[in-house]
């Protein structure tokens, strides 16, 4: 076989001595240009190609993380950190932000820098300018020079103009059970000087009957009219006539802090929960979109710029005209309207703290009452509507008065008593 193919080569040098190099060129070219040989090189082509693909496979690029959004969903779900994990209670500054008698140990500063590190090294050491971006979730300037922090959330009692507050959409609702402190919470007027000890425990065989008492614990009417003359929270326009204002007291307020919370519920009381069990409290919600009657231009028409109006209006999935300080309300018990004795009433699922539109009639009639006749302003705004389908019902709505009339309505007229035929 050796010599066969030695003797081969010396035959192909003597043909290309005599032929010389230039045809053989052209033979071979010629040959690359013939279909066969091009479909033959584009098939293995693709092969490789093919081949290549299959063995490299792309990696999809990460999401970008803004790390300058902090989410409890991520270290509390998904990540499954306990609050301890990074809240300390109580903050090591807690006497520095309420003064004397109102201080107490409460959590009153963002996590230390130990908390994060062990996750966000990374990010804490990023070239970035002025600072790395993960520093605006606590810090104000950002920058190494300027080391303030913003106002931590639960200090909303503290008002000092110097402390900064960051505006916010808290990701947690508080889960309250109301049904829970109805009887045992209530004023104690012997110490007037300080709102956070108006709460004493009373004993279950102590309940009295009428409106509870725990009720102004939590929540006050706020912007109260009062005897003052002016009725409206700014002055209404001259040919207001029978058009909506919004008036004073026309909302209660809610705990904006662990004031009240934790005059109870302390390490010394032994009352569960103590301030370290924050989950038992704050829940992990996703908001809801809910309806609600509340039209944003209103607020510029009106020139109202108060913060706790504005939170407490818009939320409003009911009547967005009602007054807390009008007429005989004042006078009646919360209970009457809110049923927060329920079980089934959560202050984390807004669906269950809807006052039923029954709440404004009552035995005297209110606002309900059999027939038109009798008075009741929901009669007259069903009537109407049933005569006219373009009629408002503007006397408790703002925006839902345009909107056919709801099937809770009409249920909530009682039916006329027969008549009882003269003998």
């Amino acid at each position: 076989m050796c010599r066969r193919y030695a003797a081969m080569r010396m035959m192909i040098q003597r043909v290309l001595s005599k032929l010389g190099w230039g045809i053989l060129a052209s033979v071979v070219f010629a040959i690359v240009l013939t279909p066969a040989f091009i479909r033959g090189t584009d098939a293995a082509g693709r092969q490789r190609r093919q081949r290549s693909r299959s063995q490299k496979p792309k990696v999809p690029p990460k999401p970008k993380v803004d790390y300058t959004k902090f989410s409890h969903q991520t270290h509390a779900v998904a990540q499954k950190l306990a609050c301890s994990s990074c809240h300390k209670v109580p903050s090591k500054n807690w006497k520095e932000f309420r003064k004397g008698d109102a201080a107490f140990p409460d959590v009153t500063d963002f996590p230390e820098h130990s908390s994060c590190l062990n996750c966000h090294r990374e990010q804490f050491f990023a070239r970035e300018r002025p600072a790395p971006a993960i520093c605006s979730n606590c810090h104000i300037a950002i920058t190494p020079r300027d080391t303030a922090r913003w106002l931590f959330p639960s200090l909303g009692d503290v008002t000092d103009p110097k402390l900064k507050r960051r505006e916010f959409v808290s990701e947690f609702g508080v889960a309250f059970p109301h049904d829970k402190h109805i009887d045992v919470v209530g004023f104690n007027n012997s110490a007037p000087q300080t709102r956070a000890l108006f709460v004493n425990v009373l004993f279950q065989d102590q309940k009295k009957q009428g409106p509870p008492k725990s009720c102004p614990v939590c929540h006050e009417t706020y912007q109260q009219q009062g005897k003052s003359s002016e009725e409206y929270v700014t002055k209404p326009p001259k040919s207001l006539g029978d058009n909506f204002w919004l008036k004073k007291g026309t909302f209660k307020t809610i705990p904006n802090s662990h004031t009240i919370c934790f005059t109870c519920h302390n390490a010394d009381s032994g009352i569960a929960p103590e301030p370290k069990d924050c989950n038992v409290c704050h829940k992990l919600v996703s908001l809801m979109q809910l309806k609600v009657d509340f039209d944003p231009t209103l607020p510029t028409t009106m020139g109202i710029i108060d913060k706790m109006i504005l939170a407490r209006w818009s939320r409003r999935i009911s009547s967005g005209a009602f007054r807390h300080e009008g007429g005989e309300h004042p006078d009646l018990s919360c209970l009457n309207c809110h049923n927060v004795a329920r079980s089934t009433f959560n202050t984390v699922d807004p669906k269950t703290l809807k006052v039923p539109v029954r709440s404004c009639g009552g035995a005297d009639g209110c606002h309900i009452a059999t027939t038109t006749d009798d008075g009741g302003i929901l009669n007259f705004e069903i009537d109407q509507k049933k005569k006219d389908p373009k009629f408002v019902c503007s006397k408790c709505h703002i925006t839902f008065g345009k909107e056919t009339i709801p099937e809770n309505h009409p249920q909530a007229i009682p039916t006329p008593k027969p008549k009882v035929k003269a003998s």
